[in-house]
């Protein structure tokens, strides 16, 4: 059964086909996508296909994607996951990402710091990575705040707009987070 997680403000689910709207619609902001290393979503059915893949991640304990909502709303406000999830090596990287309007209110440091309890806890993790571009300031200072340590660079790692980028490598291990 996929797991719900709660937090003070937020509810993690599992992103369901009725979602696609939201999916695309914060999947295809241009602001959003700055950072992301992916192209902009187009259209419904590409992303229910997503949506599809997500839940088989999920069934091969290969990624876990949670929708973000506020609490009492039923409109996600962003996503969040593990990818790269290696049960054998105990590790993943994690991401996220929120629509605009929410930033800077404390929602992705509290969906995050869910997702890392959760991973340590429950997925019995030993490393959480994070890869971030080097321009995103908001990641960098959320990571840091969590406990995240920065391992180095990747240069030219992720192109975004057909433009190269580099990124920092991140991790928390179990034995350093604050969970």
């Amino acid at each position: 059964m996929f797991p719900e997680l709660e937090t003070k403000r937020l509810i993690l689910r599992k992103i369901v086909e009725n979602d696609a709207g939201e999916i695309l619609e914060c999947f295809s902001n241009e602001e959003v996508l700055r950072y992301y290393g992916q192209k902009s979503l187009e259209s419904i059915d590409q992303v229910k296909e997503i949506i599809k893949n997500f839940s088989k991640g999920y069934e091969e304990k290969r990624l876990i994607k949670w929708g973000i909502q506020l609490k009492g709303k039923e409109k996600l406000i962003g996503t969040i996951g593990f990818q790269e999830w290696y049960s054998e090596h105990r590790k993943a990287n994690v991401s996220y990402a929120l629509f605009p309007e929410h930033w800077k209110k404390g929602y992705a440091t509290e969906a995050v710091h869910e997702a890392i309890s959760y991973g340590f806890n429950e997925l019995q993790l030993n490393r959480i990575g994070a890869i971030v571009f080097t321009q995103n300031s908001g990641s960098i200072a959320l990571l840091s705040k969590l406990g995240f340590k920065k391992e180095g660079t990747l240069r030219e790692y992720m192109f975004q707009n057909g433009l190269p980028f580099d990124t920092y490598v991140y991790s928390l291990l179990r034995g350093e987070a604050k969970i």
